[in-house]
């Protein structure tokens, strides 16, 4: 019996078909917030792509809309376009090559007009930002194509605080809350200090570190998947770093993070402890 591909795993994990089209965020969006407007990605300097991810799209679109929103209070108008799925990540990361390089293509294809993209996840922009390059090493073409999308592709916090140059949150948080840097954001991106710039505008909110903020908490895509006795370790000592913070919420930038972090939190007996999205909390929407 052969083994799955990553890509058959998403689709039984998930129960869709990676390959078809944006689901609920799209056609919430089509139908209640832009009805039949079509649009051209480049008319406008602050027009930009949202690649809302396949993984906030089927499992948390309210990411998604928290992203809209916070780009759209920052002055931008925002272009989604209704064909995209994945950026490849998955099979780029576990051999999967020709599948990973059949979505790159779709994702360039899909954005390369647009003057800035914005992906509310750091390993999305990671891919893009800096394996893009790799997919296509060989293929001056598609590797130059390639480059030219990933030098005005941002990891949403990044682009607010870098290219928006959002001014203030008018959102407000009552409580205290600690910052997971999610490992892809960190290390590919250097996004450390941005989520935390915004975090500090917003009224009522106390920012306090946990111990090992910088640590993996286990997820690492396929990893927790395929070591996941490991995996659970990793995330067990991630939610006791969090519980004796003191915060009443944990705010990061990647949905498989808080996947893996929320669902050990549950496990643990840790009922109350919110898990949030950096997005979420900026908009004012958890």
């Amino acid at each position: 019996m052969r083994s799955m591909t990553w890509m058959e795993l998403l689709d039984s994990a998930l129960g869709t078909v990676a390959s078809s089209r944006m689901t609920e965020f799209y056609t919430t969006l089509r139908n209640g917030r832009r009805g039949a407007r079509s649009w051209s990605c480049y008319d406008f300097f602050m027009r930009v792509g949202l690649f809302v991810t396949c993984l906030v799209d089927l499992m948390r679109p309210s990411i998604g809309f928290a992203a809209l929103k916070l780009l759209e209070d920052a002055g931008c108008d925002v272009v989604v376009p209704s064909t995209q799925t994945c950026c490849g990540q998955p099979g780029w990361n576990s051999g999967d090559r020709d599948s990973a390089r059949e979505l790159a293509m779709k994702l360039i294809a899909e954005f390369e007009d647009c003057a800035h993209v914005v992906v509310p996840s750091g390993s999305c922009t990671g891919m893009i930002r800096v394996h893009f390059p790799e997919v296509f090493a060989g293929e001056p073409g598609m590797l130059a194509r390639a480059e030219r999308l990933g030098g005005r592709t941002y990891e949403l916090t990044e682009f607010l605080t870098k290219v928006a140059h959002r001014p203030k949150v008018s959102a407000a948080f009552e409580g205290a809350v600690t910052y997971h840097d999610s490992c892809s954001g960190l290390r590919e991106l250097g996004v450390k200090a941005q989520p935390r710039q915004l975090l500090a505008k917003m009224e009522g909110l106390e920012l306090v570190e946990m111990e090992e903020c910088e640590t993996c908490c286990g997820f690492g895509g396929t990893f927790s998947i395929k070591y996941g006795d490991i995996s659970a370790e990793i995330a067990e000592r991630k939610c006791a770093h969090i519980a004796a913070s003191g915060a009443s919420a944990v705010v990061l930038g990647d949905l498989g993070c808080m996947l893996n972090i929320e669902g050990r939190l549950r496990k643990r007996g840790d009922a109350k402890t919110r898990v949030l999205h950096v997005a979420e909390v900026l908009a004012g929407e958890r």
